[in-house]
């Protein structure tokens, strides 16, 4: 029979991290501190380790993975690269498709691969208190975890929209020990303010980032940690592109088109940037791979937002990034990929998309949980609405392919598993969901509030 699951030994765990910043055209932007000036490091040592720093600011193109953090990696990496056949079969099309399932880790995400080095660093350093934020509740799980194998207090802020639509995933992070806020929270100013403006505020990742920040700077004993959008971040994730590249090598193959489902950019950049190595380099037989980028249409920032420097939270204790942006006090519509709705992209990513090196698209929701029901029936796996957007996304492809006849062979991320997001699809069956697309004149107000120094 023909092999459908390739799995790697353990083994063949990656030992290095791949920096995509060796390899730009250009040198990434720096990001800016309140008067315009590139951020130092003391600004941002405030809330963050210095080995995290330092992986922030390099360009070096391969980064030790410490031993430690592999070893952990071993209780679920590396992750199996599957083709989906069945899938194929249903859709009546030409094209392979293959699909790399994140959802075997605890948290039953991706988002473990960058917890884990970031709560080891933050030990490493002495620190014994961390403060997030989480959207739809996979980073806060993954945090959690992290947290509790190396001994920290871990404090999440979660969106408030998906801390009512998701109170399992409320449930994980209490099983590893975290305490969780609904956020806007009365625990910080920020919060304070916000339900002062609005006692109904749904939330945004934004406001989230703000209330850890806001706690992790005014505490000596915490630091922050983020879950996607920073450079370092997006390294951590590279594992799972690195993986996926033997992986091929295993089935004799190699995709023409690679998906991932992109909010602030970690789920992306974690697949495709290690394939972009090889563009870079000319591609593979001098033939590149397309990159694309899957974004919601209800919160469309590399599609419709704008190219320039923003805070990467709302209330503007970030540094200031050169992203595409919607604005950061943009609040966007509660969708149910909680984990999707940033108001910006990684600044690595948006640089790469910026200079058409990678492509992005926006799907609407209701066509994102028809896809992954089709996949899952197919498949068997429920994937979680984050990753439909990449399912949906690599679907479309391979009916183009059905109408042209090409063969092409496909490859998505599937970055987490649906089991927390039952409910979510209970009101997609019961005809409760629909589509937003974010009217263009609510993005040029958020616009208007751009820093000066966009």
């Amino acid at each position: 029979m023909e092999s459908l699951r390739f799995v790697l030994p353990q083994s063949e765990i990656p030992t290095h991290w791949y920096n995509v910043a060796a390899d730009l055209p250009s040198p990434p932007l720096p990001p800016l501190g309140p008067d315009g000036k590139p951020a130092t490091p003391e600004q941002m040592g405030v809330i963050f380790p210095m080995a995290i720093l330092e992986q922030e600011m390099s360009t070096e193109r391969w980064i030790p993975i410490p031993q430690e953090v592999r070893e952990i990696y071993r209780l679920w990496r590396p992750s199996p690269l599957v083709r989906a056949a069945r899938l194929e079969a249903m859709l009546g099309t030409p094209a392979k498709i293959y699909y790399k399932y994140e959802g075997v880790s605890p948290a039953g995400s991706h988002k473990p691969n960058t917890a884990v080095p970031q709560a080891y660093y933050n030990r490493q350093a002495g620190i014994r208190r961390i403060a997030t934020e989480t959207g739809a509740g996979q980073w806060g799980c993954s945090l959690a975890l992290a947290c509790q194998m190396f001994g920290i207090e871990a404090r999440v802020y979660m969106v408030k929209v998906s801390y009512e639509q998701k109170p399992y995933r409320r449930s994980m992070m209490r099983a590893w020990g975290a305490e969780i806020f609904a956020s806007p929270s009365a625990m910080t100013q920020t919060g304070r303010e916000a339900l002062a403006r609005d006692p109904d505020h749904p939330g945004s990742l934004g406001l989230a980032i703000s209330e850890a920040v806001e706690e992790a700077a005014s505490r000596a004993d915490t630091n922050y940690a983020l879950g996607s959008v920073l450079n370092h971040v997006i390294l951590h994730q590279t594992i799972i592109g690195q993986e996926a590249k033997k992986q091929f090598e295993m089935a004799d193959d190699w995709p023409d088109v690679v998906f991932a489902p992109c909010g602030g950019g970690s789920s992306f950049g974690g697949m495709a940037f290690p394939f972009f190595a090889d563009n870079a380099a000319g591609g593979r037989n001098g033939k590149p791979v397309r990159l694309v980028a899957v974004e919601p249409a209800s919160c469309p920032s590399l599609t419709r937002g704008k190219y320039a420097y923003d805070y990467g939270d709302s209330s503007g204790f970030t540094p200031m990034m050169k992203m595409f942006t919607l604005g950061h006090d943009f609040t966007p519509p509660g969708i149910h990929a909680g984990g999707l709705r940033y108001h910006g992209a990684s600044p690595l990513v948006s640089q790469l998309y910026r200079e058409g090196l990678i492509e992005a698209v926006a799907v609407p929701q209701l066509a994102t949980f028809e896809a992954g029901v089709t996949f899952a029936r197919a498949e068997g796996v429920i994937p979680a609405p984050e990753s439909c957007h990449a399912i949906r996304a690599a679907i479309d492809e391979a009916l183009r392919c059905k109408q042209t006849g090409e063969p092409r062979t496909l490859l998505f991320n599937l970055t987490g598993h649906g089991h927390f997001d039952m409910s979510s699809y209970d009101r997609y069956f019961a005809g409760e969901l629909e589509d937003f697309e974010y009217p263009r004149e609510a993005i040029e107000e958020s616009l208007r509030h751009l820093p000066d120094f966009a």
